[in-house]
């Protein structure tokens, strides 16, 4: 939950700054605690840094 939480914290202040805050190729695991924490719609997630940069 600690990762989690450090998660939406920097979510809250990239966006009270103008910027954003993208995660880049998480392994599986990770990416189903974001889907089940409902973080994942928060905070997106793509398979590569090339395709978060791209976003």
């Amino acid at each position: 939950s600690s990762g989690i939480n450090a998660l939406i914290t920097a979510h809250q202040a990239a966006e009270a700054g103008g910027v954003w805050l993208r995660l880049a190729a998480p392994q599986q695991a990770v990416r189903r605690v974001l889907e089940l924490v409902g973080v994942d719609a928060l905070i997106p997630s793509y398979p590569s840094v090339a395709e978060a940069l791209a976003a």
